[in-house]
């Protein structure tokens, strides 16, 4: 819906109809119909849709619309806890705008000393105790052309249990249909061409045309809710729509849809700001030269954050990164969303070509001395 466009129809709506002519049921009855910014402009019209507003129920009804994982008793609870419905759709409709991507030079500071105790080594101890991996709730919907394919509710975060474990050592990562499938059933989930899906005849067309990728890029949409139980605070790192991806990889029959957002990182990394990059892959199943429907199985949705110099940041960082990401800046705006995640990007690739012209440089001067040493060689022996 046109936000601007349905406020301005409501105020016309309440400035013809008298509040006191209708009961408050019947506009109770109409704002339970409305999608979320629609809701919200209404409750700006006057004090009465206002005070209608703020019923609970309306936003649960616009959540559970948006994101069908909240749909669920135990997510519910969840939601009550932290705030109710109404402060998680304000804290998650809202999508991740960081544009404080500073001049960072490659190495110009180590992420650790050379020598370290044990103690600074696992990090700050009290920190990571109010940091628990447990804390952290996924909620993750799949959605192509509104129509949902997937919802998965991933309970804390697996294999983090203790705190001198690998997992805060090693490179953060979860796969959510490896993990959340254990508790939510097996489901396989699928993509059709009675979902939409345009049929692939023949794989050297789809290289060729692009038409199933460009459908992918265009109709997908994904959200992932970061919820800390803890702090009751919750935030979508996804970009809602997909931010690139690769066709044919690894395999020809393989689709590779990238989201993601930047995350802020001060006084974690040295960057100071990272990527939070969730993959979604496809593998399309068919027989070439047959007419059959084209199908594509969802074989991995993963997330990993990744530093400015495209190293995969650990678990313990990973959890602190995350915990500063619940009361980052956001935006309604979505093209503001993306200049963000572009202008990471291009920053990303300038210090990759800078960092490229300086290796060139440093093999330049080892040839260089090389000769000169060899010269210097034979002159003494001549």
């Amino acid at each position: 819906m046109n936000c601007k466009k349905d406020k301005w129809c409501l105020k016309k709506v309440v400035a013809a109809i008298s509040m006191t002519s209708l009961s408050s049921d019947i506009f109770y009855d109409i704002l339970r119909r409305l999608d979320g910014p629609t809701l919200a402009s209404a409750a700006c019209t006057c004090a009465a849709l206002c005070s209608l507003s703020k019923e609970e129920k309306l936003w649960e009804n616009v959540c559970s619309s948006m994101w069908p994982s909240t749909s669920r008793d135990d997510v519910k609870s969840l939601i009550i806890s932290i705030g109710g419905f109404r402060k998680f759709y304000a804290d998650c409709f809202p999508l991740i705008v960081n544009k404080e991507v500073i001049g960072y030079q490659w190495g110009n500071s180590p992420e650790y000393p050379d020598e370290l105790t044990e103690a600074e080594y696992y990090g700050d101890m009290d920190e990571l105790e109010t940091t628990s991996p447990s804390d952290f709730v996924s909620l993750v919907d799949i959605k192509y052309k509104d129509k949902t394919i997937c919802s998965r509710v991933l309970w804390g975060i697996p294999n983090a249990n203790g705190f001198n474990g690998w997992f805060y050592n090693c490179p953060f990562r979860i796969d959510l249909l490896t993990y959340a499938s254990r508790e939510d059933g097996d489901h396989e989930v699928a993509l059709s061409v009675s979902d939409g899906l345009p049929p692939i005849m023949s794989m050297d067309r789809e290289r060729k045309g692009g038409k199933l990728w460009q459908e992918l890029r265009d109709e997908l949409r994904l959200s992932w809710i970061i919820v800390n139980r803890k702090m009751k605070q919750a935030v979508n790192v996804a970009s809602w729509r997909p931010l690139g991806g690769q066709r044919h990889w690894p395999t020809d029959r393989d689709f590779v849809i990238r989201f993601g957002s930047i995350l802020p990182a001060k006084d974690i990394l040295p960057c100071q700001v990272v990527e939070c990059i969730l993959s979604m892959k496809f593998r399309a199943i068919y027989t070439e030269g047959e007419e059959t429907q084209t199908t594509l199985k969802l074989t991995e949705l993963s997330m990993q954050l990744e530093d400015m110099e495209g190293a995969y940041v650990n678990g313990r960082n990973s959890l602190l990164i995350l915990k500063e990401a619940l009361s980052c800046r956001r935006s309604k705006n979505y093209s503001e969303v993306l200049e963000s995640c572009h202008l990471y990007s291009r920053v990303q690739s300038e210090l990759r070509e800078e960092k490229m012209r300086n290796e060139s440089r440093l093999d330049r001067l080892c040839i260089l001395s090389g000769i000169a040493a060899f010269l210097t060689f034979w002159y003494y022996i001549l």
